[in-house]
């Protein structure tokens, strides 16, 4: 029998700018977009850890995030 003792998921996001709406607008959007994002994982009780954040040349949001899969425990995947 096996049982999960740790588990992690490691993402690589893109919040990416619509093109039907002009330049400025549409990175307010990507921010509150992301901001969103980040404001669910806390909700939900999610642990997460943010690897590197990268504001793009256009204002696209890149992010490499770890974080926990499901309810699994996440050991020492985060520390």
């Amino acid at each position: 029998m096996k049982r999960v003792k740790a588990a992690c998921i490691c993402q690589t996001l893109h919040f990416m700018l619509k093109e039907d709406i002009g330049h400025d607008y549409a990175v307010k959007l990507v921010n509150e977009e992301y901001e969103q994002y980040k404001a669910k994982l806390e909700r939900s009780h999610t642990q997460y850890k943010i690897v590197e954040e990268t504001v793009q040349p256009d204002g696209s949001i890149m992010v490499k995030i770890m974080k926990q899969y499901n309810a699994s425990p996440v050991g020492n995947y985060l520390d």
